[in-house]
């Protein structure tokens, strides 16, 4: 469930005029006071990683927080536990902003997220608060914080026309992308290399954007305003402080493994059963979340074999499955384990678009490793170690930026942009890696991430052994 914000304080009284004597510079607000005004906290990081919890605890120490969620999925009412929603005794009187206020079947997109989001930071900072933006939805954030959107760019380049172009390339009634990537690639191959053939959301959202404009998406990208503005935070309207939290990728993997257990127990399968629908569409809505689609092929077994037998019983509960049927125990059991491996793969393609936004866009990320709280056992982030390890270090960072600390402050644009344009344009560049059957990958970032991986690493040495028999 949402908060609404507490009722807008009146505001303060002027300030009084200065004496006759005194410089009349000192009516104005100090420096620090005037970015105090327009600050922002944003804390980033991985599913699981403790970002909620983190933006708890520095409502202890800074007065007027309120947390503005930056999920793509908790801000759909449903799925609390699949979501991980905080729950209302742990947001602990802090106000939460975005969570829970979409309906399941509407389509949310990072321009409904900005749209949404400006109006509350823009109120909680005219009442003197420090809004902090929590996510995992990077693309959220750098709406949020970057003066570029992919839809503000092709109405500032060709201006909206008219939508009914849709129906001539067959977009009214394709759901589910079929056939919309075939048209990508003979409409601009450059845009097509850029997106998994099986992303249909953003397939579908390139093809409407050249019909209803005229431009090719990858011109819409390349452009030089784009270039300038793309994902940079140093033209925002706020001054931001980026915390990311993270910790060591096998320790994260470990709690993901745990986390989903422990959902399992708490009702992620009442949750998911409620919703579910055998022909639903998984690429649009709450039903995008990571733990819905796999859990398919389970609840259509289960809702034909058990629905009698549950009514017959009287349970109220399928968090513990005791029906004597080997197939469903097997089906279940597969569903956890692929849920947990997706949101293992979650977790490592966030923290991939983490160092591309420090790396590629100048972002300045406050690194936070929270490695040794996650060891502790049983894990927790409300103990000594959370707070040494994670909550000091922040609180300290936030404290520093609020008094205007100038070695904080992110680097200027114009240090920069030679290699920001180099690094935008090399994020268009397709690499094939023929010894890990031909997978593509998008960037040069991606390109060395996939190299130092152990999977291709055996691959390449098996070729290598191969070639060495050959020869031979």
């Amino acid at each position: 469930m949402s908060h609404l914000a507490a009722p807008a304080s009146p505001p303060p009284a002027p300030n009084p005029s200065p004496d006759a004597g005194e410089d009349p510079s000192c009516s104005s607000p100090p420096p620090t006071e005037r970015a105090r005004r327009s600050a922002v906290v944003v804390v980033m990081g991985a599913t699981g990683a403790g970002k909620s919890r983190l933006a708890v605890d520095l409502a202890a120490h800074f007065p007027g927080v309120e947390v503005v969620s930056a999920d793509s999925m908790q801000v759909y009412r449903g799925l609390d536990v699949l979501t991980n929603k905080v729950p209302l005794h742990e947001q602990n009187g802090v106000p939460h902003h975005l969570l829970s206020i979409i309906d399941p079947s509407v389509e949310f997109t990072c321009r409904d997220f900005r749209d949404h989001a400006v109006p509350i930071i823009d109120d909680i900072l005219g009442r003197g608060g420090l809004p902090v933006i929590v996510g995992g939805t990077n693309f959220y954030i750098q709406a949020l914080v970057s003066p570029f959107l992919f839809d503000d760019m092709a109405e500032e380049t060709k201006g909206c026309t008219s939508s009914d172009h849709l129906d001539d390339i067959g977009l009214a009634d394709d759901n589910q992308g079929n056939g919309c990537y075939e048209r990508l690639k003979d409409i601009d191959p450059i845009a097509a290399q850029r997106i998994h053939p099986n992303n249909h959301r953003k397939i579908k959202r390139y093809l409407e954007l050249h019909a209803t404009t005229g431009a090719l998406p990858s011109d819409l990208f390349q452009g030089e305003t784009a270039e300038e503005k793309w994902g940079r935070p140093s033209n925002s309207k706020y001054e931001c402080c980026f915390l990311w939290v993270d910790a060591d990728l096998h320790v994260l993997d470990n709690y993901v493994n745990e986390r989903v257990d422990c959902m399992v127990n708490a009702g992620l399968l009442d949750e998911v059963c409620n919703i579910y629908d055998p022909d639903a569409i998984y690429t649009q809505g709450l039903r995008q979340a990571i733990g819905v689609r796999e859990f398919d092929e389970f609840f259509r077994l289960y809702l034909t074999k058990i629905v009698t037998d549950k009514i017959k019983l009287g349970c109220s509960s399928i968090t513990k499955l005791d029906v004597g049927d080997d197939k469903l125990e097997s089906l279940l059991d597969e569903a956890v384990c692929q849920l947990k491996a997706n949101t293992r793969r979650l977790v490592r393609r966030q923290r991939r678009r983490l160092h591309r936004l420090n790396k590629d866009f100048g972002w300045n990320l406050h690194h936070i490793d929270a490695t040794e709280a996650f060891q502790c056992k049983p894990v927790c982030t409300t103990g000594d170690s959370w707070h040494n390890k994670v909550v000091k270090p922040c609180e300290d960072i936030v404290k520093r930026f609020l008094s205007g600390d100038t070695t904080l402050a992110s680097e200027d644009s114009s240090s920069n942009i030679g290699g920001t344009r180099a690094a935008s344009r090399e994020l268009w560049t397709q690499y094939v890696c023929e010894a890990c059957d031909n997978r593509v990958l998008r960037g040069a970032h991606e390109w060395e991430q996939h190299k130092q991986g152990r999977g291709h690493r055996k691959r390449m040495q098996r070729l290598k052994q191969k070639t060495k028999i050959i020869i031979a």
